[in-house]
């Protein structure tokens, strides 16, 4: 916001139906009280600098407020806050911070979304996928397109002072779309509150962070929050997961409904999926038909956004894949070809979607294997679930570690074992017991060793991450290049 002094402040306070307090004379609102420009805005007392307009969030764990007057003596010249402070700076006192500092954040930003095709994506899986094919589909028709996502920030979703100036900085380079994973802790902690979706985008709805939210109903009312009047212009959903049809159905506004029938004369191989969408041909060099699907989310993305079909299947057909999403590596065993494949799957329903794709490029008579972990200080719930996914779906079955963090490694084993042995007793006696073998590599060796011509071992969990994180420790650890390295030697 290019403003005289004083007047930025005003208009948030007016925006956010709030009381501003300036330090020369109490109680006024006036734009001549205010004598500060503001610059920037953060909820981080580390980033304060001399233009700065700093938020006090009251946190679960830490109270902004706490950090107010350190954010003042860095050059804070103005506080966000919910209760009066008195530090001698001015004051916009307001009852939910954090929900305020999102419209803040927007508007000394200069609402970036509202001059960009802002596509938002949500879902359990295929967020990082779609947003990847969405700008890489923009970018091959000669838009100049980005994504923002857990491939490109520290979250899924920025807090709204990041994203707004990522989004700010874009337009300024002439940037024309931005593809966004919006994650439930993005929705219901206001993080892209006060932003324009030209397309809301839901993948699907499976079982994760259920530390986070209370229960699964919880969580996909966090998800639909995208998709709430005025938040997206228009939407697009799959309906082979039953809350995106839930979500079509009940919406009670126009969505675009997609569904794997729409790839018509369907081909899928090792080395990706051939179909007709639309009655274009798209040569996807991705494999499997979770692929497919976020292909068609991203085809009709793209339509709405204005595309035409034709530029859209070409630009499909161009894309090289998602950096540790299904990511085939072949490798030589025992005299023939057999394939490793990395995957971030890291919830039961991404687990499950990972090894039926995974089935798919299995040769006749040839095994499955995997090998996963499940991270630690999260939704420990889902464990036993992916155990149970693992022995019913995989031939061969190894536990490893993921990110323990904090907890003992043993610990998450075990649970994930539980899910396990309940499966295998139940339907499939000792033959499917897994091997647990808590070193990474180690595990991994021990699957690669063990494939025979036309095996194919699905190592799942970390995907594109290259370190693996303990409680004392981070240590680098890049599932691929431990598997190149390891059938190199």
């Amino acid at each position: 916001m290019n403003e005289d002094p004083g007047v930025a402040l005003v208009r948030l306070a007016e925006l956010l139906g709030a009381e501003l307090t300036t330090a020369s004379a109490q109680g006024s609102t006036s734009a001549a009280a205010s004598q500060v420009r503001i610059g920037r805005v953060t909820q981080d007392s580390r980033q304060v600098q001399a233009d700065t307009l700093f938020c006090c969030i009251s946190g679960t764990e830490q109270d902004g407020h706490m950090f107010a007057a350190e954010a003042v003596a860095a050059g804070a010249v103005a506080l966000l806050t919910e209760r009066p402070l008195g530090l001698g700076v001015d004051e916009i006192v307001v009852s939910d911070s954090r929900a305020a500092l999102a419209i803040a954040a927007a508007e000394v930003s200069g609402r970036p979304s509202e001059h960009l095709g802002v596509v938002g994506v949500t879902g359990t899986n295929g967020k990082t996928t779609v947003v990847s094919m969405i700008a890489g589909v923009l970018n091959h028709a000669g838009r100049v397109a980005r994504s923002i996502g857990t491939l490109t920030s520290e979250r899924t979703t920025p807090e709204a002072p990041e994203l707004q100036r990522m989004l700010s900085e874009m337009l300024d380079q002439g940037v024309t779309d931005v593809a966004i994973e919006v994650s439930s802790h993005a929705l219901m902690l206001h993080r892209v509150d006060d932003m324009q979706f030209a397309v809301g985008v839901f993948t699907n709805l499976g079982h994760d962070h259920m530390d986070f939210h209370s229960t699964p109903e919880q969580y996909f009312a966090a998800k639909a929050k995208l998709f709430e009047p005025g938040r997206c212009r228009n939407a697009v959903v799959y309906l082979g997961d039953t809350h995106g049809k839930l979500l079509y159905e009940a919406s009670g506004r126009t969505m675009v409904g997609v569904s794997l029938d729409q790839a018509a004369e369907l081909s899928v191989g090792v080395d990706g999926s051939t179909f007709l969408w639309r009655d274009s041909p798209v040569n996807l060099q991705m494999a499997g038909r979770h692929n497919v699907v976020n292909a068609l989310l991203a085809a009709e993305s793209c339509l709405l956004l204005g595309l035409e079909v034709d530029q859209i299947a070409q630009g499909l057909s161009a894309l090289e894949g998602v950096s540790g999403r299904f990511e085939i590596i072949r490798f030589m065993a025992a005299g023939g070809e057999a394939a490793a494949v990395v995957d971030y799957a890291h919830t039961p329903d991404a687990l499950e979607q990972a090894l039926l794709a995974a089935r798919d490029l299995v040769t006749s008579g040839a095994r499955l294997h995997v090998v996963f972990g499940c991270g630690g200080d999260r939704d420990s719930k889902k464990r036993p679930l992916m155990g149970a996914i693992a022995v019913q779906l995989a031939d061969k079955v190894i536990l490893t570690s993921d990110n323990p963090r904090s907890e003992n490694p043993e610990v998450i084993l075990n649970e994930i074992l539980q899910g396990c042995e309940a499966a295998a007793s139940a339907e499939y006696g000792s033959d499917r017991a897994p091997q647990i073998i808590q070193d990474r590599r180690l595990a991994i060796r021990t699957a690669l060793q063990d494939a025979r011509p036309g095996d194919v071992v699905l190592v799942a969990g970390k995907g594109h991450e290259a370190q693996q994180i303990f409680a004392d420790r981070t240590e680098p650890f890049d599932d691929r290049l431990v598997i190149r390295e390891e059938v190199e030697q």
